[in-house]
């Protein structure tokens, strides 16, 4: 594992510029769901999905519309949003894997700088017993400690398998799921940090599978006519064979319009209730005052499919995997409601929010700082993003047979996207002529010279 020696050794003897000119630096929080896809939320143009709170963070925020997480996966890509680094860099490729002890976070940055971090809620450290730089720390496990062993048991046996797609209502109340407890916890936190500055990193289980949301939050879109996506009979016969396996082997491939139909209405219901915990947690920071000096993140660690190319999850390159929701809220120093069109990465985040509070990005990392696009200044935008993806056990193919090969890449410029596989077929897509990426032309002369050029890309960026 390849860690640059120099990553965030930002040192704590240089003075904080805002401290140095005697104000208080903001605070920062970091809301993230687990699994939204982009197109999903009313800010982002749906009709169908209600998301009422997010939106009303994205009514002061800037967000992005090419916004792509470091990995479909949900332990990398949480890796490269505390670290700012790529997984190859930081070291944590797939769910198994522990997110190391001597890799700098964003979390370490800011305790050194004096503020208050906090990290309440599904994290996926692997190892729990590693802090990361947060000073206050809930999982999982002190949740699952509120409930009794038939509480627990109960639990399983309403919510059923953690990848099953079946769409169906639950009838437990508030306190059987996590993320209420998780927000209530962080309103306590915001109440007891609002006399200094604090990072806290609010993380929801929501809206990933199994999805049965609460009857109350279900029954919002039962009845609804709602739109599916794109599908046709020859559905991922044309790219990385694995793709196809793993959607066969899950009975995806063969779910009818009805079963799809039912399987979005838990999705969008599990959405809506985890949009309400958003709100629980937003509310209270907007009613103690702190709102102001605050820059508020939201965010996903990579999207879901729902039934787009039959499949479900993740654990793929396609838009619907990749792509996430991505806003910044800081009043009076962002551009309120605005969509931008620019590439910007999940690396990207760490040294946009140090800038944002007044301290030199850190160097080292191949995130940069976009902060002078949210304050609409001149900017070199990228030119691509970068993505890559190691196959995890168990949860891939039942038979692990792609386990410790190389990962897929993924280059993505404004028009072009590469799936490049240095041992199986590789998949390439013209995005201005194909944007649900239903035709793979790794095999037109005319795309050689491109597909040449982003293997490049890739290649290169994988060695660095």
């Amino acid at each position: 594992m390849k860690i640059p020696r120099r990553q965030f050794l930002g040192a704590m003897t240089a003075a904080p510029v805002l401290r140095a000119q005697g104000r208080r630096p903001p605070n920062i929080l970091f809301l993230c769901a687990d699994q939204h896809q982009t197109r999903a939320a009313g800010c982002y143009g749906s009709r169908e999905v209600r998301t009422p709170n997010i939106d009303a963070i994205a009514s002061s925020a800037t967000r992005f519309d090419h916004a792509y997480c470091q990995a479909p996966v949900c332990v990398p890509a949480r890796g490269s949003i505390l670290t700012g680094l790529y997984p190859h860099q930081h070291g944590a490729r797939i769910l198994q894997d522990a997110l190391p002890d001597n890799v700098r976070t964003a979390a370490h940055f800011f305790r050194e700088r004096g503020f208050a971090t906090g990290a309440i809620g599904k994290m996926h450290f692997v190892d729990e017993t590693r802090r990361h730089g947060f000073d206050y720390r809930l999982n999982e496990g002190d949740f699952l400690a509120t409930l009794s062993a038939e509480d627990r048991a109960q639990l399983r046996r309403d919510q059923g398998p953690a990848e099953s797609v079946e769409g169906r209502p639950s009838a437990l109340p508030d306190r059987y799921f996590q993320d209420y407890w998780f927000a209530d916890k962080a309103v306590e936190y915001l109440r007891a940090n609002r006399n200094r500055p604090f990072c806290l990193w609010v993380s929801f289980l929501k809206p990933h599978t199994p999805l049965v949301p609460q009857a109350r939050y279900f029954d919002q879109y039962r009845g609804e006519s709602l739109t599916l996506p794109k599908r046709s009979d020859h559905e991922l016969k044309d790219g990385f064979p694995g793709n196809l396996i793993r959607a066969r082997e899950r009975g995806w491939y063969t779910q009818t319009d009805q079963e799809l139909r039912e399987s979005l209405r838990g999705y969008y219901g599990n959405i809506t209730q985890m949009d309400a915990c958003v709100g629980r947690v937003y509310d209270a920071l907007r009613e103690s005052g702190l709102a102001e000096n605050t820059v508020v993140v939201y965010t996903s660690d990579h999207g879901e499919m729902a039934g787009a190319h039959r499949t479900w999850t993740k654990h793929n390159m396609y838009e619907q995997s990749v792509n996430i929701p991505m806003m910044i809220s800081f009043p009076g120093r962002v551009r309120p409601n605005t969509l931008l069109p620019d590439i910007v990465e999940h690396v990207d985040l760490f040294p946009t929010l140090a800038e944002l509070c007044g301290f030199d990005a850190p160097g080292g990392i191949p995130g940069r700082s976009f902060a002078p696009l949210l304050r609409g200044k001149s900017y070199t935008r990228r030119e691509f993003a970068y993505s890559e993806y190691y196959f995890c056990r168990t949860v891939f193919t039942r038979d692990d047979r792609y386990v410790g090969k190389p990962p897929i890449l993924m280059v993505r410029t404004d028009r072009w996207k590469l799936n490049f596989l240095s041992w199986d077929r590789c998949e390439f897509y013209d995005l201005q002529r194909d944007p649900g990426e239903f035709e793979n032309r790794i095999d037109d002369p005319a795309s050689a010279g491109v597909v040449r050029e982003l293997t490049a890309i890739a290649k290169r960026e994988f060695s660095a």
